[in-house]
């Protein structure tokens, strides 16, 4: 075996268990955020010049210079559809182009109309429409103020940081001789060519060297830098990927934020280091808005977050009248890219479904997953061999426990190859797939994007006689270090590459697939064992662009080709389901993700709720952590505690490493297999209520899993909560995260409110916060008054063997005995619901009436599925109940009631999910 992935295993079995941070950069050592970290605020060179404006229909144009250089920038200013401001910065005249992150946008944005309101030598005013919203532009130094009335919303480069490193030829080789004629001939270059000679060269501009490697750096020094204001503001969240807390913490006496997707080994809690995913958006968050940033950069990428007063910011003339010296609270953020130019969007708001709606009309939804992939996942770094698989298969169903997939690692394919299979452990590939198919189950299956670099393996002999590799600075196949031993990477940003892998999915390229195996990319950040920060060197080349430029997207195309290979083997048919690791903005639209290499800790355990939480807030709806911690072995309390916790997290999937023991559920004992059971059951019977949130985020963009703030906005209260969350509106979850838990305080929400225990249907006023006794069955889950939740408490080994079973529902009433719901059915599995092929109602209780109403009389879908069960919290008790079916006949519904709870329920009133009626309570 290669020696550089012997010492990668042996760091990874040999029982070091904590991240090494002296592989990875703190800005300090990362020359371009030391740089830009240096500069003092209140002391910007740029001044907009106003007489190079230009406005038209959609947007305008205005050049900044830089008095210091010279150097002149070309500002765009756009205004969006749906309430979003697009700001760009570019050079006029970059000596070569600059990269522009292409693919992610879903589309180039529409723009509504800009009109000047007024102009005079100190700047512009702009009107965005609605609302009294506006721009004001002040030239020196240059500025951006985004208002509605007399309140400033946001404000870029109040703090004077915009910084834009202009590329440059290098003065001390022998440079291009054509390209010095050609940008010596250029009148506007002559000026700023007498005074980019005086600019200072620091160390690492040219060249950056870090551990034993070295950046060649070809373009030099190309940053770029901007500051935001937001006054009144003093909640931020989102720029995932990071271990930490859900509200963002300042970084004034540390680290910034860093974005740059990383392999990193066990990673530390409660730090700003990156991890393995970057999604350049970050919400602001008051009682009176919401707003978000999106900064369009797939570089390396740093952010620092300060807590200032709004009085201690000065603001130009043109804004005296308006904010004068106060103490309101104020956030100030700055983005730091490495390369590429400044695109920004402003998202305005102002509800925190508003920036949801306005994100995902950028970068699109959560993709619409098979239902099946919202059940339990079972996985280990590796399953042995088909004997093991079988055998773990037959233990759920000797247990009782449901599940739907189980996974299979690195270890199964033929020395790394992926898209192989082991020829001695899994010999008859298909044989395990018909086994587990039999059952209404499936498999996922690891493919990697570093490929073994082997004469005698099919895929890398294509892709190598294709050019489809990246290459390195020298013009060469780019190497590197992997599972494999020696790895080519190939280049998913050529969309020529991404088709060709999309085609290696087909069932008779990959040898042994059938259509229930599914696919997991990891190591996608890419992972160079030998690389830089254990990742790709950033003078690698993209065709003409330098790794550099897009590190943050390689993952994120590595899932949309993979998505793309599973929906082209079907015809177009089904619905993929891809797992990445690596991530950016954008990549909800391809799959889930989930936390990377936890550990079996506490803390870890707490930390995977406000991970996911973050994740959501920027459109990644389908995230779970590892269930038990990948690294260590879990105590029997922490396993139990932690299937508890993801039982409600969007993705469920426990795994565990290569050297822990087995963890199987039944393998800690009866009492505690009992428990486990217990959690997975709770997970399949609620299905029904989580494929429908995973509808409406497909279609809305709204989170599934979401914290409290984004349902009670002006309720302080909810603004740093990150031990307990909601799935959807009208679920809460505090699961029990500490060790010896003998009770939890919950806050319940909502002064108007009321909240039902899920298990005992206790009733609970909201606004309070609430203490619950715990024991090891414990899951604190309640249902929101004026809420109605389906759920099929039939059980069985999969979710495919509950299609047609019947449903209950649970119909929580307010303080106005009112409730409300819906209910969504459709194959499971197909695009047909994009043809109308689904069933979609609405279930309202008022006036003791409980109705189902077709909310798509246009869709065509049937369903064998009727209602068995329908249990009213919080009712009185009824003298009869009549049910009128869609054909006018009457009925009698048998009911109990239990007085000491208020819990009326009515059995088997037989009627079809997809049918209307309304049943009367007299």
């Amino acid at each position: 075996m290669a020696p550089v992935v012997v010492l990668w295993l042996a760091m990874c079995l040999g029982g070091t268990w904590a991240v090494d941070k002296g592989n990875f950069k703190t800005c300090d050592q990362s020359a371009f955020c030391k740089r830009q970290r240096a500069l003092k605020p209140g002391e910007s060179p740029y001044r907009a010049l106003l007489e190079t404006m230009e406005l038209t229909n959609t947007r305008l144009t205005l050049q900044l210079i830089n008095d210091n250089n010279k150097v002149r920038l070309l500002l765009e200013l756009y205004r969006l559809q749906g309430n979003i401001t697009r700001v760009k910065i570019n050079e006029l005249k970059p000596l070569k182009p600059r990269y522009e992150v292409p693919d992610v946008l879903i589309r180039e944005p529409p723009t509504e109309p800009l009109s000047l309101l007024s102009q005079d030598e100190n700047g512009v005013v702009l009107s965005l429409g609605a609302e009294s919203q506006r721009v004001i532009v002040s030239a020196r130094p240059f500025r951006l103020d985004i208002m509605e009335g007399r309140e400033v919303l946001m404000s870029l480069n109040s703090r004077g940081l915009l910084a834009f490193e202009h590329l440059r030829m290098r003065k001390d080789t022998q440079a291009d001789p054509e390209a010095e004629k050609k940008e010596e001939a250029d009148p506007a270059n002559q000026a700023e060519a007498e005074n980019v000679d005086e600019e200072k060269v620091e160390d690492g501009m040219w060249e950056e060297t870090f551990k034993s490697h070295t950046d060649s750096k070809p373009n030099g020094p190309s940053a770029v830098s901007l500051d935001f204001s937001l006054p009144g503001v003093e909640h931020v969240y989102g720029i995932p990927e990071h271990a930490d807390t859900l509200r963002l913490k300042t970084t004034d006496n540390g680290d910034p934020y860093r974005l740059y997707n990383l392999d990193v080994f066990q990673y530390e809690l409660y730090n700003p280091m990156a991890l393995y995913g970057a999604v350049p958006v970050m919400l602001a968050h008051n009682t009176q808005r919401t707003t978000g940033i999106f900064w369009l950069n797939a570089a390396e990428t740093w952010v620092d977050i300060s807590s200032n007063t709004a009085g201690k910011t000065v603001f130009g003339k043109m804004l005296d009248y308006v904010q004068g010296s106060s103490e309101t609270p104020q956030t100030d953020v700055r983005w730091i890219s490495e390369s590429g130019i400044i695109d920004v969007f402003i998202m305005l708001g102002p509800k925190p479904k508003d920036v949801f709606s306005q994100y995902a009309s950028l970068t699109g939804t959560q993709s619409f997953p098979p239902l099946t992939s919202l059940g339990y996942h079972q996985c280990r770094w590796n399953y042995n061999d088909q004997e093991d698989v079988k055998s773990v298969d037959a233990g759920f169903d000797e247990h009782d426990i449901p599940y739907d997939f189980i996974w299979l690692d690195i270890e199964h394919t033929d020395g790394k190859r992926y898209f192989t299979w082991d020829t001695h452990k899994f010999a008859t590939p298909k044989e395990m797939l018909q086994g587990l198919m039999d059952k209404k189950r499936k498999m996922v299956a690891i493919v990697d994007p570093h490929i073994k670099v082997d004469s005698n393996y099919k895929i890398h002999n294509e892709i190598r006689s294709r050019g489809f590799y990246i290459k390195n600075k020298d013009g060469g196949d780019y190497e590197g270090w992997c599972w494999p031993g020696s790895a080519g990477y190939p280049d998913f940003t050529r969309i020529d590459m991404r088709d060709w892998w999309a085609s290696m999915f087909a069932y008779d390229q990959y040898e042994g697939s059938m259509e229930n195996l599914y696919t997991w990319n990891d190591m996608n950040e890419p992972s160079v064992f030998n690389g830089p920060e254990v990742t790709m060197h950033k003078d690698a080349m993209h065709g003409a662009w330098e790794h550099r430029d897009l590190h943050n997207t390689y993952g994120f195309y590595v899932q949309m080709a993979t998505a793309e290979g599973l929906i082209k083997r079907s015809g177009g048919v089904e619905r993929p389901f891809v797992l990445t690791r690596a991530f950016f903005a954008g990549s909800q639209r391809y799959g889930a993700v989930w936390t990377g290499d936890n550990a079996a800790e506490w803390d870890h355990l707490k930390i995977s709720i406000p991970m996911c939480l973050s994740l959501g807030l920027v459109g990644i709806s389908f995230c779970g952590a590892d269930v038990g911690g990948f690294f260590k072995s879990p105590s029997t309390e922490l396993l139990v505690r932690w299937y508890q916790t993801g039982a409600y997290q969007p993705f469920f999937r426990a795994h565990a490493h290569l050297d822990t023991p087995r963890r199987e559920p039944w393998l800690f004992g009866p009492e505690n297999t009992a428990l486990i059971r217990e959690a997975v059951r709770q997970r399949y019977t609620l299905l029904p209520y989580w494929y429908q949130q995973f509808y409406q985020a497909h279609r809305t963009g709204q989170p599934v899993m979401r914290p409290l703030w984004v349902e009670y906005p002006q309720d302080p209260a909810t603004f740093t909560l990150d031990d307990e969350f909601l799935i959807g509106k009208d679920l809460l979850v505090h699961p029990v995260t500490e060790e010896g838990a003998r009770g939890v305080t919950a806050y319940l929400p909502g002064k108007d409110e009321v909240w039902f225990d899920v298990h005992t249907f206790q009733r609970h006023n909201g606004a309070q916060n609430l203490y619950i006794p715990v024991t090891m069955s414990s899951i604190p889950v309640f249902q929101r008054g004026g809420s109605i939740i389906p759920r099929k408490l039939r059980v069985r080994r999969s979710s495919t063997c509950m299609e047609h079973d019947p449903y209950t529902l649970f119909v929580a009433l307010n303080s106005q005995r009112k409730a409300e719901g819906e209910l969504y059915i459709d194959d499971g599995h197909t695009f047909n619901y994009e043809k109308e092929e689904f069933i979609h109602r609405r279930l309202s209780f008022a006036n003791n009436i409980l109705s189902s109403l077709n909310l798509a009389p246009d869709a065509k879908f049937t369903t064998q599925s009727w209602i068995e069960r329908i249990v009213i919290l919080g009712a009185s008790k009824p003298s009869k109940i009549t049910l009128k079916a869609a054909d006018g006949q009457e009925s009698q519904v048998e009911f109990e009631f239990d007085a000491s709870m208020s819990v009326l329920t009515l059995r088997k009133p037989g009627m079809n999910s997809g049918a209307d009626w309304t049943v009367t309570l007299q």
